[in-house]
């Protein structure tokens, strides 16, 4: 990055909305999934949302981990250090794909005990059992896949993002279609297919990503894929900045994972109608993820070029971005609900149970957009320990909320996903307040 060169709001959109197509990939794959098993009915569905929040919890492991990553290959762009950006990218990949083989291998015998303690209902738990153990499968290559956005994302090059993404989609819509139903002259696997389907479609993604990598000569720049003597101080570096951020994003899904089983309490209607909610509320997300990594990148970015002064207006522009977004998208999915829950279900029942709780995850994605941005900008500056503290004494208070509407009174549903507000808005305000005291000044990654 030059010295005089500025983040426009132009270029903080050229870097975001090839991650938030990204993360559109990722989505799509839960939506497809939702879809087609709320076909098979409230069991089918229910464990597969049990069982693909139990797969997410393991994938922040990794997460956390590249976005560690991400954080050092910014900083060193920054610095305009690009003859270290290769072996950054090969540590970090070797390290993670240890840990998708060693999780994959672990969880694929310790999973039903865990699953068994914390789901009541008996056919929710082996739906979900049954999806997990297929899913597990792609861990290794959904940390490859990481490994590789964030080279990209921390290079500000990343509209590779976008063709993986329509590779990833397809694949997974074609073979939910084939494999949940037994369509296409493929099995029917039914909740398993649904899980196979996207093991598949993340194969095609990390194969997106290195193919492409080769074929740019982006590779040749970066000094990528010569694999040079192995360095375990870049392994530690990379530790050191992403355990607090694998700790917790591993935390952060954990516990939304836990409030899902708490609505289970509630009754399988509940959790089917959350399911729904749950989906479409990632809709509204989609912009949040996009422009928390560019924050994250471009925040390390500048502290790398000695440009930290910028920072304040850095986070003007992309806050104005992700709101704007997160609004219009809130809107129109309040527009449409009932449209589009028709997409998963055509149980009117079960859509009158979401459309008042959908409402209020609508009205809180605001918060959720100021809590993320502000918080990611914390990770940028390399404090990642701040990062955790933050998200740690949030949780606490969320889950205790969540724990009492749900466990304890048993209201409804609008009323328990109020929670959101509540996580979205104590994110925003540590982030705000740590960032406003300036201790991060001066943080070497």
């Amino acid at each position: 990055m030059q010295q005089s060169e500025q983040i426009t709001i132009r270029k903080i959109w050229s870097v975001a909305y090839p991650i938030i197509l990204g993360s559109i990939a990722q989505n799509i794959l839960i939506v497809t999934d939702t879809a087609f098993l709320s076909r098979l009915g409230d069991i089918a569905l229910g464990g597969g949302v049990i069982g693909g929040l139990f797969y997410q919890v393991l994938l922040m492991l990794g997460w956390g981990v590249s976005i560690g990553g991400q954080i050092i290959i910014a900083r060193r762009i920054g610095q305009g250090a690009h003859r270290t950006v290769g072996r950054l990218v090969e540590h970090l990949l070797g390290l993670l794909v240890c840990m998708g083989i060693f999780l994959l291998l672990t969880m694929r015998l310790g999973s039903a005990p865990m699953l068994r303690a914390m789901v009541q209902s008996v056919n929710v738990l082996e739906a979900g059992q049954h999806f997990f153990n297929h899913r597990i499968i792609g861990l290794p290559l959904a940390f490859v896949g990481y490994t590789f956005q964030a080279f990209y994302v921390g290079i500000s090059r990343t509209k590779v993002i976008t063709i993986t993404t329509v590779l990833v989609v397809l694949t997974n819509i074609v073979l939910d279609y084939g494999l949940i139903f037994g369509h296409l002259g493929l099995p029917n696997m039914g909740v398993a297919g649904a899980a196979t389907a996207s093991v598949v479609a993340e194969f095609v993604g990390a194969s997106s990503f290195i193919a492409y990598t080769v074929l740019s000569r982006c590779h040749k720049q970066f000094y990528l894929f010569r694999f040079t003597r192995f360095r375990p101080q870049l392994v530690l570096r990379i530790l050191n900045v992403g355990w607090p951020l694998m700790f917790q994003f591993t935390v952060s899904v954990f516990v939304w994972f836990v409030f899902f089983v708490f609505i289970e309490k509630l009754g399988e209607t509940q959790l089917a109608a959350s399911n729904i909610v749950r989906s479409m509320y990632n809709i509204v997300l989609l912009p949040i993820w996009g422009f928390t990594s560019t924050t994250n990148a471009f925040v390390s970015q500048l502290i790398g070029a000695g440009r930290e002064q910028q920072l304040k207006q850095l986070l003007k522009r992309v806050l104005t971005l992700c709101l704007s977004l997160v609004g219009l998208l809130a809107v129109l999915c309040l527009a449409f609900s009932t449209s589009i829950m028709g997409i998963y279900t055509n149980d009117t029942a079960l859509i009158v149970q979401a459309l008042p709780t959908m409402r209020v995850v609508a009205l809180a994605s605001f918060s959720q957009a100021m809590g993320f941005v502000l918080l990611n900008a914390v990770s940028g500056t390399g404090r990642t320990r701040v990062s955790l503290t933050i998200e740690m004494l949030t949780l606490v208070v969320y889950m205790g909320y969540a724990y009492i509407t749900t466990v304890g009174l048993h209201l409804t549903l609008p009323v328990v996903w109020c929670c959101e507000f509540i996580y979205g808005s104590l994110l925003a305000l540590g982030a705000w307040i740590y960032l406003r005291s300036g201790r991060w000044r001066g943080t070497v990654v």
